[in-house]
């Protein structure tokens, strides 16, 4: 029997591979708009970032996640991934 191959994605803050479902998906819709995808299923271009407050401040002081995401990202989305971080 074949195993089923787990999805990876790159953090943004740390620069590891992780399981896809271990990380939280930003992502930018082709209106240019932010948002929080918890669910890994919003269209548009997405970057991801470990459920970490340590990641997350590294990958947002680092701008790694503004050129991924290829958008300036504001204040609140920062905070509302620290609370979607800390609400875990």
């Amino acid at each position: 029997m074949k195993t089923k191959k787990v999805p990876m994605r790159m953090c943004t803050g740390c620069m590891e591979m992780k399981p896809k479902k271990d990380l939280i998906r930003v992502v930018r819709s082709s209106e240019g708009e932010i948002s929080i995808d918890m669910k890994g299923k919003k269209p548009g271009r997405g970057a991801y970032v470990c459920r970490d407050e340590a990641c997350l401040k590294l990958a947002f002081k680092s701008k790694r996640l503004s050129k991924n995401l290829e958008a300036e990202i504001s204040e609140e989305i920062f905070a509302a991934l620290n609370e979607a971080i800390k609400g875990e």
